[in-house]
């Protein structure tokens, strides 16, 4: 069993493998958040980029910083945000820097499972957050609807079970409906929903799909990577023999993520 060492450390390989299916599932979540114009945002862990840009695309925001822990991230996304109104900062989502109360909305794309204290860093994101604003996520549907890697933990399970341990399905159990739910509502934040958002992943061909998985970017690459060649092999070609292919060549999949939403309590005043 190969030990998987998993790296955050890339921003032009993360983008073909998770950016650029991050991108579509962010306008999906903003459609749903509806948040005012001229709103100060918050985008916790903020990787290279993804959500901070649709936020400038579509949510006309008055200012947006982001923040993560990979100073390779943070220099990606800086290079391809020219918008003015977004900054970007190296942190901690366990220990913002920020003063109480001091943003209309925190989000956050795909980290929060991630990070080793997700209730410390959701509790961070509604302290820093006015009464009232909105605090809110997305996370892959590993499990099931996150197509590509599911396919990949498939074929890694049938030729080696143990492989099951290393899947994000099994590692991140928080990233389901009732469990985020949960975690939304011990936070204290309010009108708790979650929402299921799922876009279309369709791949060019069998190179599109693989290639990415060679960068070492997260979990199913750096199992992929850490495997001996000869293995590697053997996986590639039991997933190209599964996967559907379209009479152009294309490989259509789709990537369902759960969002979440809640308000933190009202100020009494």
């Amino acid at each position: 069993m190969p030990q998987p060492k998993e790296h955050w450390s890339a921003g032009d390989l993360y983008e073909p493998y998770v950016g650029r299916w991050s991108r579509k599932v962010a306008l999906e979540f903003l459609a749903w958040l509806q948040v005012p114009p001229n709103s100060q945002w918050l985008d916790v862990g903020c990787g290279t980029g993804a959500l901070t840009q649709a936020v400038l695309r579509v949510a006309q925001p008055a200012s947006v910083l982001g923040i993560d822990a990979s100073p390779a991230f943070i220099d990606f996304a800086q290079a391809f945000t020219p918008e003015g109104r977004a900054r970007y900062e190296v942190g901690d989502a366990q220990a913002l820097t920020l003063a109480a109360q001091s943003v209309d909305v925190v989000v956050s794309g795909l980290m929060l499972n991630f990070v080793p204290q997700p209730e410390l860093a959701l509790a961070e994101m509604v302290r820093v957050a006015r009464p009232g604003g909105q605090v809110a996520v997305y996370v892959w549907d590993y499990a099931q609807g996150m197509q590509l890697m599911r396919r990949f933990w498939d074929a890694a399970v049938q030729l080696n079970p143990a492989a099951l341990d290393s899947a994000e399905g099994r590692r991140f159990p928080m990233c389901r409906p009732d469990p985020l739910r949960a975690l939304f509502e011990q936070a204290g934040l309010q009108a708790v929903e979650v929402k299921a958002l799922e876009v279309p992943t369709v791949f060019r061909d069998f190179d599109d799909y693989w290639s990415p998985f060679l960068g070492g970017q997260g979990p199913a690459p750096g199992y992929a990577m850490a495997l001996p060649e000869a293995e590697r092999l053997r996986l590639r070609e039991l997933i190209r023999a599964a996967l559907p292919v379209a009479p152009d060549g294309s490989i259509p999949l789709s990537a369902r993520a759960w969002g979440v939403r809640g308000r933190t309590p009202a100020s009494l005043a």
